[in-house]
């Protein structure tokens, strides 16, 4: 007989239908499927990755060889593109051999090989270039300009020195006080003024001199080429060797002391004082303007008179000339002499005499002769003082 069925029991709410090992066993199944998918999509993202990076790095390889050999075929070894001309403009005394051995140029190279850039700044490092502007035209030339610096002076460590143009202590310098030395010197340069005394600093080419007397001695300078002072006031020479002061001299070898600060406003008192002297008509020998007020002015003897002085001194005899008066004044202070003409006896007969006066008159004593006194020694009787 069957026993009757069992009747379900209702199951309670939220109860799990596994034990806890079947869910165990299916949680670490779950994890090995999950961690063997996803290692999977990572090698086949890394795969892709390396790959694009290979066909990039490929890529890049094959154009720039590609592009290497297009420019070299078009551009580099073009024999259309090599350098045929080179232009060279300069306003100065920069020979063309010596600017193309600075930048480094020569024909027959490529003109796209040629570093613009580079060669400016080779130029720029003459002592003489001011600036230098450096041009490519296509298809094979290139154009230099060039502007040199313009010298003001000539500047030198010696205290004096005759000519600058052949001694090697002599540079030439421009208005920011850059020293050069130029092989071809131009006539023009003779006129320049001269800086002498500039011993506190080492002249170098191509350096700027630091020392406060030369910047102030160039400073004159500029203030000199005003409309009136350039006509009125040329400086010769500017002499920096006192510490003190600037003693400078000009084409009429009048010399003014300047003193190193105020210089605009000395330039001025000097002015006035040349405008004074060219409506008197005299000419300046000396001034100092380290005085502010009372400055001490000298002026050199009008014409007239150093040309009175010099005729007084020719109308006065020279020594020969005195020498040769006083000769012929003492030959003619001595008595003349004359012989004795002889008395015939037929003419006249002696009268009748004493044995004495017989004597006398046959033989009579020779008259004294005067001797001529030296020049020397009749100076010295005529002068008492000896």
């Amino acid at each position: 007989m069957k026993a009757p069925p069992k009747k379900k029991q209702p199951r309670a709410a939220n109860q799990r239908l596994s034990t806890w090992r079947q869910r165990r066993q299916q949680h670490l199944l779950d994890v090995r499927v999950r961690s063997r998918r996803a290692s999977h999509h990572r090698n086949w993202r890394i795969l892709i990755l390396l790959s694009k990076t290979a066909l990039g790095i490929a890529f890049c390889a094959g154009s720039y060889y590609g592009i290497r050999q297009g420019l070299s075929h078009f551009f580099f070894d073009n024999p259309d593109y090599r350098l045929s001309t080179i232009a060279v403009q300069t306003d100065g005394t920069l020979q063309r051999d010596q600017i193309l051995k600075s930048a480094q140029l020569s024909e027959g190279l490529n003109i796209f090989s040629v570093n613009l850039a580079r060669v400016r700044d080779q130029l720029q490092q003459l002592a003489q270039v001011d600036e230098a502007q450096v041009e490519r035209k296509m298809p094979n030339e290139i154009d230099i300009h060039i502007t040199e610096r313009k010298p003001i002076a000539w500047i030198t460590s010696e205290k004096a020195i005759s000519d600058p143009f052949v001694s090697d202590a002599a540079f030439l310098v421009d208005a920011r006080g850059i020293l050069m030395k130029e092989k071809k010197l131009l006539p023009e340069y003779l006129a320049l003024p001269l800086i002498t005394g500039c011993s506190s600093e080492a002249l170098v080419p191509g350096k700027t001199i630091d020392s406060f007397e030369a910047k102030a001695a160039l400073e004159l300078l500029r203030l000199t080429t005003t409309s009136f002072m350039q006509t009125r006031f040329q400086i010769r020479e500017v002499d920096v060797s006192k510490g003190y002061c600037l003693l400078v001299t000009d084409k009429n070898h009048t010399q003014v002391m300047f003193g190193f600060e105020n210089l605009a406003t000395q330039m001025q008192r000097l002015e006035q004082f040349l405008i004074y002297s060219d409506d008197s008509h005299r000419e300046i020998e000396t001034v100092d303007l380290l005085v502010a007020r009372n400055i001490p002015v000298t002026f050199t003897k009008p014409a007239a008179a150093i040309i009175s002085e010099l005729g007084e001194e020719t109308d006065l005899p020279s020594p020969a000339e005195e020498a040769k008066t006083a000769t012929a004044k003492t030959v003619a202070r001595e008595p003349q002499i004359r012989r004795a003409k002889p008395v015939s006896s037929a003419a006249k007969k002696p009268a009748s005499a004493s044995p004495g006066v017989k004597q006398y008159h046959s033989s009579p004593s020779p008259v004294p002769v005067r001797k001529a006194i030296p020049l020397q020694r009749l100076n010295q009787e005529n002068n008492p003082n000896g």
